[in-house]
């Protein structure tokens, strides 16, 4: 049998965007044929990744994974929501979070994580063949925290138990609380995340550019109406602290019970969980969202 070297595989890959085992299986049975390896992937039907790997990819999952103290959340996208009513499809992405909950939140690590004897980078090439679509495998964040928990919440579940769907939300929480407590106010606060997409934990965090920004319109709009200087400084304080509300987690009405706040509800929860309770921090994925379509794809 021809020695098959690495870089004659890279080629191989290159040019037909297959998977690395694929190429490798391929150039064995052509006894290192290029061509005919390109033939044979051809007539597998593994050559067609590369050709659609330019397609916009919006649709697919948001698929979440948490252990104890640690948790991430990742975006799979596919070119139709078909696809992500399919199977193997969701293993896939599953697959990706799983690996991701060991790897952390950087994309080309996870990437190049084992699943077996293929990478997560093969694994997509090969679906993208199997399945016919193009799939990227988009970003992926991580939290964790060093006493605690990190929970999380799907929204429109793909289906019934399964933790991918359009919204991925994982919050990590700080205390020495119970865990089993610890878990079910997370989940409830990133419920409440889901629904209510906060910009920043908290006012401090928001970016400077933009609190400017809301202060300019607020000062604007009281001095059109004629209000005196002195005025118009309290109106600009009093609206940034509406708008805080509006936009800051912990100043939020907290959407399980909206008399309070949802500082004010974890502090309630503290008592039922034995200890105070920090968020830590939290990630929120929608989507597609930031991905450029074409007015006739979003149609």
């Amino acid at each position: 049998m021809a020695e098959i070297s690495a870089s004659k595989v890279k080629e191989l890959r290159d040019r037909t965007g297959a998977g690395m085992m694929d190429c490798k299986s391929a150039l064995a049975e052509t006894s290192g044929e290029l061509e005919a390896a390109v033939d044979l992937l051809r007539k597998k039907g593994l050559a067609k990744a590369a050709k659609k790997a330019g397609r916009v990819a919006a649709e697919g999952l948001i698929a979440t994974a948490v252990a104890g103290t640690r948790g991430v959340v990742v975006e799979v996208n596919s070119e139709t929501d078909f696809v992500a009513r399919n199977q193997q499809f969701q293993s896939l992405v599953k697959m990706i979070a799983d690996l991701a909950l060991k790897t952390g939140g950087d994309v080309e690590a996870i990437k190049a994580a084992r699943a077996g004897a293929e990478t997560v980078a093969d694994a997509v090439s090969s679906a993208i063949a199997t399945i016919g679509e193009n799939i990227t495998f988009r970003r992926a964040a991580s939290l964790s925290v060093q006493q605690g928990a990190v929970a999380s919440y799907i929204h429109n579940a793909a289906a019934p138990g399964l933790d991918m769907g359009r919204i991925g939300v994982i919050v990590a929480l700080e205390s020495p609380g119970k865990a089993e407590e610890l878990l079910q106010v997370g989940r409830m606060i990133a419920m409440h995340i889901a629904a209510s997409n906060p910009q920043a934990l908290e006012s401090g965090a928001l970016d400077p550019a933009t609190v400017a920004r809301e202060r300019d319109v607020l000062a604007d709009k009281a001095k059109q109406q004629g209000k005196p200087a002195n005025v118009v400084d309290k109106i600009v304080e009093s609206g940034l602290k509406t708008y805080y509300k509006e936009v800051c987690l912990l100043d939020q009405a907290y959407v399980h019970e909206p008399s309070k706040s949802v500082t004010q509800a974890l502090k309630e929860a503290e008592g039922r969980a034995g200890g105070p309770i920090r968020i830590a921090g939290y990630v929120r994925f929608a989507l597609g969202e930031g991905v450029d379509r074409t007015e006739a794809e979003a149609a």
